[in-house]
Parts: C-alpha cells; sequence; structure tokens
C-alpha cells in the first residue's frame, strides 16, 4: 500500500525545466552556453590534421544537448572558458564551429527538400488515388481494396510528414541555424553574462548580416 502511494506521489511531481534554463542560459534574451575546457582538443579533434579541422565529438554533443534546451527564439552565445589557447588556437576554433555547424544545416536542408518532394508526390497521388476511387465505384472489389490501401498509404505518409517528420526537420533546420550562428567568446575564467542593450542589438544585427549574406551566396 506504502509503494503505490508512493508511485502516486512520483507521478504527480512536476518538473522546472523552464525556471532551470532560465537560470542557468537566458540573460536579457540571449542564451549563453558556457563551456570550460583545459585544451585545445577539448573542442578540436585530436585526430584533425592542420588545415582540415573538425570538431571534438564530445564537444558537439554538449554544445548541442545545451541549444535544444535553451527555447528557439533565443540567439546563442557560447562562452569558451580556459586560459590553455593561443590567439590563432582561438580563430581557428571559432571559425571550425561555425563551418561544421554550416555544414551541418546543409544536411538538414538536403533532408527537407528530400521529404519536399516526397510530400508533392504523395499529395499528387492522393488526389489522383481519390478521384480514381470516386470514379471506379463499379470495379470488383479487389481493384477497389488496392487503391483505397494507396489511398490510405498516401494519406497516412502527408499526415506523418505534416505533424511528425515534417515537424521534427523544421525543428533539427533551427536549431542547426542557430548553431551556424553561434557567437563565440573566449574568458579566462567564468563570470555572470550582463548584456547590455546594446550587446543584444549588435548580436541581432550581426545574426542578421550573417543570415543574409548565406542567402545572397545561394542566389
Amino acid at each position: 500500500m506504502m509503494n503505490h502511494k508512493i508511485i502516486k506521489l512520483f507521478e504527480s511531481r512536476k518538473g522546472n525545466l523552464d525556471y532551470r534554463v532560465k537560470r542557468d542560459y537566458i540573460r536579457n534574451g540571449i542564451a549563453t552556453i558556457p563551456c570550460r575546457i583545459s585544451d585545445y582538443n577539448d573542442v578540436i579533434s585530436a585526430y584533425s590534421v592542420k588545415g582540415f579541422e573538425t570538431l571534438n565529438t564530445e564537444f558537439v554533443e554538449y554544445l548541442q544537448s545545451a541549444a535544444e534546451l535553451a527555447p528557439p527564439e533565443y540567439p546563442l552565445v557560447l562562452n569558451i572558458v580556459g586560459d590553455c589557447l593561443s590567439e590563432d588556437e582561438k580563430k581557428t576554433i571559432e571559425y571550425i564551429i561555425r563551418d561544421d555547424f554550416a555544414y551541418d544545416l546543409g544536411v538538414v536542408e538536403r533532408k527537407e527538400k528530400r521529404h519536399m518532394r516526397i510530400f508533392c508526390g504523395m499529395f499528387f497521388g492522393l488526389i489522383i488515388s481519390g478521384v480514381l476511387l470516386y470514379l471506379t465505384h463499379v470495379l470488383a472489389e479487389e481493384p477497389r481494396e488496392l487503391l483505397f490501401i494507396l489511398f490510405w498509404f498516401m494519406g497516412d505518409t502527408l499526415c506523418d510528414y505534416i505533424f511528425l517528420t515534417g515537424h521534427d526537420l523544421r525543428m533539427d533546420r533551427v536549431l542547426a541555424g542557430r548553431l551556424a550562428s553561434i557567437k563565440v567568446v573566449f574568458s579566462e575564467s567564468h563570470k555572470e553574462p550582463a548584456y547590455t542593450t546594446n550587446d543584444v542589438d549588435k548580436l541581432y544585427s550581426e545574426i542578421e548580416r550573417d543570415v543574409n549574406e548565406t542567402i545572397q551566396e545561394e542566389e
């Protein structure tokens, strides 16, 4: 009896995600992700060679998981804390972070285009199969069953894209876009971020300029 009551208590417990996110990340409309490092290879993979650097897998996982917690309307700032980096290493880290996540954004965009082609094909296929079902009501039962199965399959795929897969892809694209536009700062010790209104305006302007540049490159 006691175990049953304890389980009920656990089931009724509420989380505090919003409070924790605002307390740990959000300051004046900006989400700051602190990351303490002790070595250059905490960020850049030790398997990389100069000129072909890639990010450390653990670092990527940490950054992605932290970014996912912050609501999508907040731009991201990565504060790398440590006194172990040279100026050249800082420049390399800043460039590779944005470049690798811009590559990830391109992968998500390719997936979106592929799913959009599938969506269009299924949409027109649904219309055609629906019209055929309506016009072939005099057919025998077996051909109509095949048309009905085709109609159901296409409708189910469309619903999945609209409400599940499509939504997930849009969220992945937003996250990849935020990480591709992340601002990287370096500090020797962790301090509570205190952004002024000018800091916020400057960051938004930098992100807007960066996004517009990528659009112009595509055109």
